[in-house]
């Protein structure tokens, strides 16, 4: 119950639905143990640079920080012609001046016909707004394991490295990649965060969102307390592993178990002493991980995508066929499967768990398993539908794909894990090519309407979700340029981050806008009404300096971390579901080594995981070793004393 896989991220220098509104109701070696980063000082992510900047202030005599590892931001029209040439995006300059530099940030934040923060309304355009009702189709990062130099994007610190491709040329950029998944096989991207609160999460990996309430939209305490003190230090770092030629090799996966931080290498699982980082047990694989689930079973088992070899130049081509149970808690893997249609292996696009379920999803149509290994329900030939993908956690909700190509309707189906029956459904407009799946309780469905959005983020609309019904609750108007949430729902119907769903409510963060200091970035994040669509009022400030990214919920309060301004480290915060009153769980360093580190990876393209006063990032891709930096990490975990 998917559509042509997009683009892989592309790696930077290693430095540093349509038609008209629908109806609304009334590797990785042994860690080197403590902070060995060993870097000059550098400036940090922010950090006003003095380059081509007349009259701003001068930054320290040190290179700026290096970028985080972005992958890029488009997706592939579907059909579009076999071999086309990759468009290069524009290129930024080798030192571009610092945020905030006149002429190139947009206009002040809050321009009018916008509604001040903390309004019902602020950026929800009537549905008779320009921009509805217009063919087009959402983009996003996804597949396809490169094995040729991919243009760089943006990178964050720099002009531009907060903003997304402009649509068209995401079309088109993908629609290249799409032939490297058919050549390199598939690979995955997930970001931060942690999902619901629930055990099911709470040792769960990349991209989280997940849904959270008491069963009647209210509130449940979280688990996360603050500490005496908050600062931390830094626990270990994982080196990067080696990668040769100039390939590109998934690396995604990552999840903390009350004792072990696990985090996918290259065609390998590794747990490591999430306080010192020894390697407690290691399971090899074939072939690179595609995809990982975020979600785990009560009993700490969770699930892969794997390609059956490593691609190499002569046989590049191998496809993310084996279907894999993890038991995190003893370092094993339980079980591998594949599906055949006829006497072919299929291709599995994504990948996901809800209770003892393991489902994915293609262009070929969904599968499952119980965690037992037993099949459970396979593609039907004869079907004129598939299912696209999968959404886990709490409940299992498909994106189900009908009719052709130029007609497609998208059914959402909450489905029973164990027979794959239909409990509710509700049909999305036709002409909504592309639908993810951001929470699965309370449902909610984020899409690009009529390609709207025009960022790249796959979001131009939330459709929260009766799951027992299958009715429409209400629409919620998110335009790109106002809110920063992201969504890939062209392969990977699950891939949604910089966002979080509990209390009844969808916290989402605004981009990046002028702050009270000079040269300085900031933003919020806000909260929306899941049964009326309206705006709640409550607005978390980053606060100076500083941009705010959701991570997870934790029970009835909302988990961020905080990127720091170039003289500070980043933070972690718990945002109380009421008062949204802020509490301060872990203050990184600010020292210049390890803010260098920290600020490589951004919440948007790598993993971020919080739990009892460790903070895990991770990257999601490995190349070869740069030569700019003197040293490069798969991974750093922080901790509280």
């Amino acid at each position: 119950m998917t559509q042509p896989p997009p683009p892989p991220p592309q790696q930077p220098p290693q430095g540093g639905g349509f038609g008209p509104p629908q109806d609304q109701p009334p590797q990785t070696p042994p860690p080197a143990a403590g902070p060995d980063l060993g870097k000059s000082p550098q400036p940090g992510y922010g950090y006003p640079q003095a380059p081509q900047a007349p009259q701003a202030p001068q930054a320290p005599q040190t290179p700026p920080p290096a970028a985080p590892q972005n992958p890029p931001q488009p997706p592939a029209g579907y059909g579009y012609p076999q071999g086309a040439p990759a468009p290069q995006p524009p290129q930024t300059p080798q030192t571009p001046p610092g945020y905030g530099y006149p002429g190139q940030q947009p206009g002040p934040y809050g321009q009018p016909q916008q509604a001040p923060y903390g309004q019902p309304g602020y950026g929800q355009p009537g549905f008779g707004q320009p921009g509805f009702g217009q063919p087009g189709y959402g983009q996003q990062p996804g597949y396809g394991y490169p094995q040729q130099t991919m243009p760089h994007p943006p990178q964050a610190g720099q002009p531009g490295g907060g903003k997304k491709l402009n649509a068209q040329m995401l079309i088109i950029v993908a629609a290249v990649v799409a032939i490297a998944l058919i050549i390199g096989g598939g690979v995955w991207y997930a970001s931060s965060g942690k999902g619901d609160g629930k055990k099911d999460d709470t040792a769960s990996s990349s991209g989280g969102t997940g849904g959270t309430d008491d069963g009647n939209g209210g509130t449940t305490s979280g688990k996360e307390k603050a500490p005496s003190d908050p600062s931390a230090k830094v626990l270990f770092q994982v080196p990067a592993p080696e990668v040769k030629n100039d390939s590109t090799v998934v690396v995604s996966g990552s999840w903390l178990t009350d004792k072990a931080y696990v985090k996918s290498g290259i065609a390998r699982i590794v747990g490591y002493d999430r306080d010192k980082g020894g390697e407690l047990w290691k399971i090899p694989l074939a072939g690179p991980v595609c995809q990982a689930s975020r979600h785990v079973t009560d009993d700490n088992l969770t699930a892969v995508l794997y390609q059956p070899a490593m691609p190499t130049k002569a046989d590049p081509s191998h496809g993310c066929s084996q279907i894999a149970l993890i038991d995190l808690d003893a370092g094993k893997r339980l079980w591998t499967k594949t599906v055949k249609t006829g006497d072919q292996l299929i291709n599995f696009d994504n990948i996901t768990l809800s209770g003892k379920t393991v489902a994915v999803g293609s262009t070929s149509g969904g599968a499952a398993f119980d965690v037992s290994g037993k099949l459970l329900w396979s593609p039907k030939p004869a079907d004129s539908c598939y299912d696209a993908g999968y959404g886990g956690g709490d409940k299992l909700v498909a994106v189900r794909k009908c009719g052709s190509y130029d007609q497609r309707q998208l059914h959402i189906q909450t489905i029973d894990p164990k027979s794959g029956k239909v409990i509710s459904e509700y049909k999305m407009t036709e002409g909504i090519e592309y639908a993810s799946i951001v929470s699965t309780n309370p449902l909610v469905v984020a899409a690009d309407v009529g390609d709207s959005a025009g960022d790249g983020s796959g979001i131009s609309d939330f459709f929260s979700i009766d799951g027992k019904t299958g009715k429409l609750r209400t629409r919620i108007s998110a335009p790109g340029e106002q809110f920063a949430a992201r969504c890939e729902g062209i392969t990977r119907v699950e891939a949604c981050n910089l966002l979080a769903v509990g209390n009844d409510r969808l916290y989402l963060p605004t981009e990046e806008h002028d702050g009270t200091g000079k040269y300085s970035q900031t933003n919020e994040i806000v909260a929306f009404d899941l049964a009326t669509g309206k705006q709640t009022g409550q607005r978390a400030d980053a606060g100076d300096g500083y941009t705010i990214s959701p991570l997870r919920m934790d029970g009835g309060n909302l988990i961020a971390y905080k990127r720091p301004p170039y003289d500070k480290g980043g933070q972690v915060v718990s945002i109380s579901g009421a008062g949204f009153k802020e509490t301060t769980l872990l203050q990184n360093p600010a020292t210049d080594a390890v803010r260098d580190v920290e600020t490589s990876m951004s919440p948007e393209y790598s993993e971020f995981l919080y739990a009892d006063g460790h903070l895990f990032m991770s990257k999601v891709y490995a190349s070869k070793r740069s030569t700019v930096r003197d040293k490069e990490y798969l991974a750093v975990g922080f901790g509280t004393s």
